[in-house]
């Protein structure tokens, strides 16, 4: 699989992981929202706020934020919305560049003022990380009111959308020899 190829499929995985993690959050807006659900909000907020200073980015265009954060937490429908257009440019991008330009390095400016210098490949993985991170920090906050937290791995993104990954039992495996005693 080439790069842009890993990407894009991380990318699809993302949109996966944020839609169950905004139904999660739903969820939780229905039964009672609180302190920490506004926490879990306001967490999801960067991360989208991130990786929109990061399509200016890649698109070498200013963009307007000075923060990473918001003054008020937005509402979960309009962050959702904004998540899933996001999401959706994120792919609908990659599928669009070729080589040369996933590996051309671009000069951008931080929101602190400092400049910064990176691959598109660098930023898209930066993405990439950063979103996890966030969508992990969120899982817990909603595993500790609701004792549970939608799935967010990449290998249960793949298994469920090509199932026939999934095979049979004990196809395709070996063994591994057990890791030595220290």
């Amino acid at each position: 699989m080439s790069a842009q190829g890993l990407l894009i499929s991380l990318f699809r995985y993302k949109a996966w992981a944020d839609e169950g993690l905004i139904a999660g959050l739903a969820r939780l807006e229905e039964e009672a929202p609180n302190d920490e659900y506004d926490t879990a909000v306001s967490v999801l907020n960067h991360a989208h706020i991130v990786d929109r200073i990061f399509v200016a980015n890649l698109q070498r265009v200013r963009h307007a934020y000075t923060k990473t954060e918001t003054a008020e937490v937005p509402k979960l429908e309009d962050l959702s919305r904004a998540i899933r257009e996001t999401d959706q440019w994120y792919v609908a991008y990659l599928e669009r560049l070729d080589e040369t330009e996933l590996t051309e390095a671009i000069e951008f400016v931080f929101t602190d003022g400092t400049p910064g210098r990176m691959s598109r490949e660098e930023m898209l993985g930066h993405i990439i990380a950063h979103a996890g991170y966030h969508r992990g920090e969120v899982g817990r906050i909603l595993t500790q009111l609701t004792t549970s937290s939608p799935r967010d791995t990449f290998t249960g993104y793949l298994h469920e959308v090509e199932p026939a990954r999934r095979g049979l039992p004990g196809e395709h495996r070996t063994t591994l020899p057990p890791v030595p005693a220290r």
